[in-house]
């Protein structure tokens, strides 16, 4: 019997509490659901093969596709190949 109060209790407790956690969770930044988190991922250089963080990697388009380096450099030998070809 003193079990099913306490539950009740508590039961009671989280209902009344409910708006101000609900409230409270709303304002911590929680990672984006939009798939910008996804700029974040690891990308891999093709020129020298480091992976980089997209969000700090050099971004060139190439082949109507984005290329990604860890460099300026690597980014002007992957032009040279490019052009090469």
């Amino acid at each position: 019997m003193r079990g099913l109060l306490l539950l009740a209790a508590v039961a009671a407790l989280v209902i009344a509490l409910w708006p101000l956690l609900r409230s409270a969770l709303e304002r911590i930044p929680w990672p984006p659901r939009d798939g910008a988190a996804s700029r974040d991922e690891l990308v891999k250089d093709p020129v020298c093969g480091t992976y980089v963080v997209r969000s700090r990697a050099i971004r060139n388009e190439a082949g109507g596709r984005s290329v990604y380096f860890c460099s300026p450099r690597c980014a002007e030998r992957f032009s040279e190949q490019e052009r090469l070809r």
